[in-house]
């Protein structure tokens, strides 16, 4: 079992930042890719960024050059940079982690940006 626990979300006006962290616990040693997902009012959840255990992360083109993964494993822990939010931006966040073939999810962390 996975546990991930998501913190940094709030307000925030259109333009701003906002860092999201991820803390992973339990039988983390083999966890292989993490990513971060959101999902809107009335949408399905989609794929923001994820990141391998080697650190190299694939981001949505809807986030290319405004967001940044990155990943500790270390401290077993994940962040998302968000800069220059756009209100299209508001979802509750997700992080999720892939191990033993199976996805763990966080249990969300909403970002409102308005504009």
């Amino acid at each position: 079992q996975v546990q991930l626990v998501e913190s940094g979300g709030g307000l925030v006006q259109a333009g701003g930042s906002l860092r999201l962290s991820c803390a992973a616990s339990g039988s983390i040693f083999s966890i292989a890719v993490m990513g971060w997902y959101r999902q809107a009012p009335g949408k399905q959840r989609e794929l923001v960024a994820t990141i391998s255990s080697f650190g190299s992360p694939n981001y949505a083109d809807s986030v290319k050059g405004r967001f940044t993964c990155s990943r500790d494993n270390a401290k077993n822990t994940m962040d998302l940079q968000m800069n220059n939010l756009k209100p299209e931006d508001t979802a509750v966040y997700y992080c999720s982690a892939n191990t033993g073939g199976r996805k763990y999810w966080g249990q969300g962390t909403q970002v409102t940006v308005s504009s």
